[in-house]
């Protein structure tokens, strides 16, 4: 819904109409202002909540690579006893 902007009779804006206008143009700044702060906190909350994510990633990806380099080595031992047990079946025959 658009205001209807009223014509001065005049050539030139009086004191008092020129800072009622002001007045109007502060408080559609002041209305403004507010609407970015509540914009602003909200942000802040996502951008909390995004650095946690990003922590339980962090750790998580370094308690797999520790359960990946656990169970390589297990796989190089395996591998190991198996050869072992190769060799000690060629021998016992």
């Amino acid at each position: 819904m658009k205001k209807a902007i009223k014509k001065t009779i005049g050539k030139y804006v009086t004191e008092n109409t020129f800072e009622k206008h002001m007045g109007n143009i502060a408080n559609s700044f002041a209305r403004v202002d507010a609407s970015l702060e509540t914009h602003e906190k909200v942000l802040q909350e996502i951008l909390k909540e995004i650095k946690a994510i990003h922590e339980d990633n962090k750790y998580f990806r370094e308690s797999i690579l520790s359960l990946n380099t656990d169970g390589i080595s297990c796989d190089k031992k395996i591998n190991n006893l198996t050869v072992r047990v190769e060799k000690l079946e060629l021998e016992s025959k």
